[in-house]
């Protein structure tokens, strides 16, 4: 049970909400609790979705999107995000089981992405103070100053929606996967099974 209110359907959003939800379920397929949730607030709705969607027609690879968002929802412990970045990484972004892993723990088997996803942890372990070696070591990777500002902005955005989910506990609508503490790296159980439980999916 969330917090707060999320709308069944469409429908019983906010009526400014309802055409943003619309453009939702007609890219998606459907309208993850995630932004029905967020429909709470228009405004919040549709600040987010255009921040979104002005990101994935920047500089930075789908691929790259998605290993920042991974890294930045297991420093977070959003149980939510780490749930649908898994699934999206996976399914959309093609990244293999073992890439997850290394992205959820702050790094990256890709030379360059790795530089992007330590320079997205070290922003959120640092609150945005990082150094100027991390800057430099981003730009020595090959990142241009526009991808540094937009992997600010990754952070940025996904930190938003790991604290909507976790403030007010969005229910999960992905396979479920556990962030365990935040502030917390991955550390995978060699034994099998971690933490990645299937759930009936509404996606």
């Amino acid at each position: 049970m969330t917090r707060i209110s999320l709308p069944a359907s469409i429908d019983t959003a906010p009526e400014a909400s309802q055409p943003l939800l619309e453009g939702v379920n007609k890219m998606l397929g459907s309208v993850p609790n995630l932004f029905r949730l967020t429909a709470n607030s228009p405004a919040a709705l549709e600040g987010y979705l255009g921040l979104n969607g002005a990101l994935a027609k920047g500089a930075l690879d789908p691929q790259t999107r998605e290993r920042i968002a991974l890294a930045v929802a297991q420093l977070n412990g959003c149980d939510y995000c780490l749930s649908a970045h898994t699934y999206l990484g996976k399914n959309i972004a093609k990244l293999d089981d073992a890439e997850i892993a290394a992205n959820r723990n702050g790094t990256s088997s890709d030379q360059k992405a790795d530089a992007a996803v330590r320079f997205a942890v070290a922003l959120v372990k640092n609150r945005g103070q990082v150094s100027e070696g991390d800057v430099s070591a981003a730009k020595l990777a090959g990142y241009s100053e526009a991808e540094l500002v937009e992997i600010v902005a990754h952070v940025a955005l996904n930190t938003l929606t790991n604290y909507l989910n976790e403030a007010f506990d969005t229910p999960i609508d992905f396979p479920h996967v556990a962030a365990r503490r935040p502030g917390s790296l991955y550390r995978p159980n060699t034994k099998g099974s971690d933490d990645v439980t299937a759930t009936s999916s509404a996606f």
